[in-house]
């Protein structure tokens, strides 16, 4: 994808790892509202115990147990030998579990493997896929942080902030239909929050067995929604939730919280110049347009999926100012033209690449995240800001989701799932912690606890952006946020417990492991 490499989403900022929770056996979902997404009619969630789904074959060339359905227990043969046996040959031994790869770690085990999932968790025999996961494997005796990005997951070797906090082990899932973990053929009627908090119920449900201590779910930005979502619907699950950066867009179409932010975010004077390159690019729209399809022609991309050219310029423009604030920090303002009536077009376009990427709305750039705004368009809602400033330049404006899907993919806003999830936080939320930075865009509509949670807080990380994190809140909120995550690891010291500003990381940084940089994605991806 050429420059659209550049781009891809997903933070470095937080991978975690399986914890514990609950019994062996499989979580109910939760009875207080619906166990499938909201106006749903479905009853019962995946099957994990006695479930009729099928296993597909694992990869070639890859180790692999293609029973049927995810075990809940220490099987009585087995049980003699569990302690002793190979930490590989214990997680390939859960039923439909295969082995890609391991990687050298130093002072872990390091797995990329692939769990076959039914496609449909109401009718597991109506199909199955194979599910991306990495497992950093400490030891068994360690907590376990349940990681979920959202999207795609990596394979090289990371770990979140909160896996470096309890020093513990770290599970990441791939979402599904986030290539390769799709199904082939893909039915996009089963891409919801509901089916996929039913993933990660089942994975859980798998290794439990193994990791039996503690577990935590995290994730920054769509995989923080991600965690929110798969608590909400399995509350059971978990010990904790750590959501970084988590959007709540309730109703989708009433975003004013939006322009509140972007007209008194960061200075008057960052802003200005912001806004001017914005504006800029539009009134020169000609020549930069020649530009840009010159640029198309040469990496051969193509722009099927949005329609013309002339669409995919606007909508990256029309991302400038979001995309500046989301990834940029106010002291990067000098990066910006100066004067964008007196700069060069080339200066302008090549502003406008940096901090939108001219990538981004191209077929070939849209295709990795035909998932995330699918969801956006049937479920998570998407921003629609007006961008004053413009003063009637754009003739398009926001364009919402559906332009960004193939036409052959239908797609229907169901706009009661937000609202379940938002006020089951505000009334259910136990042992949530959500983190967010005071210049982030995504944060103008956010996740509140209120009467009927308990312990759990809403923190926001002054100056920062969307890579917002515990370590950059004020002193007592971090000692507040690590003692918290310690606590519900079970981990916490003695120290600690008695006088919360002593708590800190149990795991030293480590400077492979915990690189924590935002890594770009297109702009109005959370």
């Amino acid at each position: 994808m050429g420059k659209a490499l550049r781009w891809l989403l997903s933070l470095a900022l937080l991978i975690a790892a399986l914890g514990t929770a609950g019994a062996a056996g499989a979580a109910e979902p939760d009875t207080t509202g619906s166990s499938g997404p909201p106006g749903s009619s479905a009853t019962t969630g995946p099957g994990s115990t006695g479930s009729s789904a099928t296993t597909g074959p694992g990869s070639t060339g890859s180790t692999s147990n293609t029973a049927g359905t995810a075990s809940t227990g220490t099987n009585t043969s087995t049980a003699s030998t569990a302690s002793t046996a190979d930490i590989k040959d214990r997680i390939l031994a859960i039923p439909g579990m295969s082995l890609i790869q391991e990687k050298p770690v130093d002072g872990y085990r390091y797995f990329v493997l692939d769990y076959t999932q039914p496609v449909d968790h109401r009718h597991p025999s109506r199909g199955t896929f194979q599910q991306r996961i990495t497992l950093l494997h400490k030891g068994v005796d360690r907590p376990t942080v349940f990681f979920t990005s959202g999207y795609n997951v990596s394979t090289t070797p990371s770990r979140s902030e909160p896996t470096q906090i309890v020093d513990g082990n770290q599970v990441s899932l791939e979402y599904r239909y986030f290539t390769p973990s799709r199904p082939d053929p893909a039915d996009w009627t089963k891409l919801d929050i509901w089916q996929a908090a039913s993933d990660q119920h089942r994975v859980f449900t798998a290794l439990k067995a193994i990791y039996s201590g503690k577990w935590l779910a995290t994730g920054g930005s769509k995989g923080g929604m991600t965690a929110t979502y798969f608590e909400r619907f399995y509350p059971h699950d978990m010990d904790g939730v750590v959501a970084y950066v988590a959007p709540d867009d309730v109703v989708n179409n009433e975003d004013s919280a939006y322009d509140r932010f972007l007209a008194t975010v960061g200075t008057k004077a960052c802003r200005d110049r912001v806004e001017a390159v914005q504006r800029e690019a539009l009134v020169r729209r000609k020549p930069l347009e020649r530009e840009y399809a010159d640029w198309a022609r040469a990496g051969g991309y193509t722009f099927t999926t949005v329609g013309t050219l002339d669409k995919a310029y606007e909508a990256v423009v029309l991302d400038y100012v979001w995309a500046y604030w989301q990834y940029s920090l106010l002291s990067d303002c000098d990066t910006i033209p100066a004067d964008a009536k007196t700069a060069t077009d080339q200066q302008i376009y090549d502003s406008i690449d940096k901090i939108s990427g001219f990538s981004a709305y191209t077929d070939q750039g849209l295709e990795q995240y035909t998932p995330y705004y699918y969801q956006a368009g049937t479920q998570l809602g998407s921003p629609d800001i007006e961008q004053p400033w413009l003063g009637g330049l754009s003739r398009y404006g926001y364009q919402p989701p559906r332009h960004f899907v193939p036409r052959s993919i239908p797609m229907r806003f169901d706009p009661g799932a937000m609202p379940d999830v938002d006020g089951w936080v505000r009334h259910h939320a136990d042992h949530m912690l959500f983190v967010y930075g005071q210049n982030d865009p995504w944060g103008s509509e956010r996740f509140q606890v209120g009467q009927g949670s308990r312990d759990s807080y809403v923190f926001t990380a002054p100056g920062a952006n969307h890579g917002a994190n515990v370590a950059g809140l004020v002193a007592a909120q971090r000692a507040k946020a690590t003692a918290r995550i310690l606590d519900w690891a079970g981990v916490a010291p003695a120290a600690v417990r008695q006088d919360e500003s002593k708590a800190k990381p149990l795991a030293p940084f480590d400077k492979k492991l915990d690189t924590r940089e935002v890594t770009r994605g297109p702009a109005m991806l959370p």
